[in-house]
């Protein structure tokens, strides 16, 4: 049975082992995840071994990025499970910090962002980047890794997240992965475990209507015009859709329109609920 990873609670022990990793020579690598780990995150510690000596795993469900309203209290947390699936990656380190170590009585500071977190995610969520940023930026600051490893599947959230290191100067290299999916399509994702049986047929609709979307693309349909044939077909299944959309997959800007349409990268996104839960997915055209 492989060792389970040595697990670390407190900024002050986290970085006196990333120390002993700068002593050995080591390049470090850092998975950040809100636990309940799946084969995505497996995959982004896998790649994270690959790119550096040492790879270092934050467990950490934030609340800071959670309205009052949203799942915090009963958002999955499987601590030990999740140290069995490092185990057997050979991640080094676990970074489990507790609400208190992360924000300590009179934490008031939050790093504000821009750019790609405008629109899409925060028309719905207008806290979420915000705090997706501060707690990003509080374990770039407490690792100092030279690699971030982050899945595709948060598109949005991987823009913002690379913006936030280039802007700040913190050192960190973004590495983003692409999504890994269940067979019929369906994006991983933690809060999938919140699908009844009936839901978890239905869920895939927003990949097939997004990879039908960008087949019409291609093919020369408008993007406005593909998105909105997309959205019918999710709403068709009984989804409440946020948003469906067309943008640029550099900087998530609105496409441009006249003599310069059609010649930037595009990424669809879409985000809906399905019953309680909320399914994101997004796909390169």
């Amino acid at each position: 049975m492989a060792t389970l990873p040595k697990v670390v609670g407190r900024v002050r022990d986290l970085r006196a082992r990333v120390a002993e990793f700068r002593a050995e020579g080591a390049r470090v690598a850092l998975v950040p995840t809100m636990g309940a780990l799946h084969a995505g995150h497996v995959a982004l510690a896998e790649k994270a071994r690959e790119l550096a000596q040492r790879t270092v795993v934050s467990i950490f469900v934030n609340p800071t990025q959670f309205a009052p309203h949203e799942d915090f209290s009963q958002y999955p947390r499987s601590l030990e499970a999740d140290l069995y699936k490092l185990a057997d990656v050979g991640v080094d380190l676990v970074y489990a910090p507790t609400p208190t170590e992360m924000y300590p009585a009179g934490f008031v500071t939050r790093i504000a962002v821009g750019g790609p977190s405008e629109g899409l995610e925060t028309d719905f969520r207008p806290h979420f980047f915000g705090g997706v940023a501060t707690v990003v930026g509080k374990l770039f600051i407490q690792c100092a890794p030279d690699y971030a490893m982050f899945g595709e599947k948060d598109y949005q959230q991987l823009k913002v997240v690379t913006r936030l290191s280039r802007d700040l100067d913190l050192g960190v290299e973004v590495v983003g992965l692409p999504t890994i999916r269940e067979e019929d399509g369906l994006a991983l994702s933690s809060r999938n475990a919140y699908l009844d049986e009936e839901q978890r047929t239905i869920a895939p609709v927003i990949y097939t209507a997004l990879s039908r979307a960008a087949d019409a693309i291609r093919a020369g349909t408008a993007p406005q015009a593909a998105v909105s044939v997309a959205r019918g077909m999710i709403e068709a299944l009984g989804l409440k859709v946020d948003y469906v959309a067309a943008r640029n997959a550099d900087t998530l800007a609105p496409l441009k329109e006249g003599p310069e349409a059609g010649r930037e990268p595009i990424r669809l996104l879409a985000a809906a609920w399905l019953g309680e839960t909320r399914l994101i997915d997004n796909i390169p055209v």
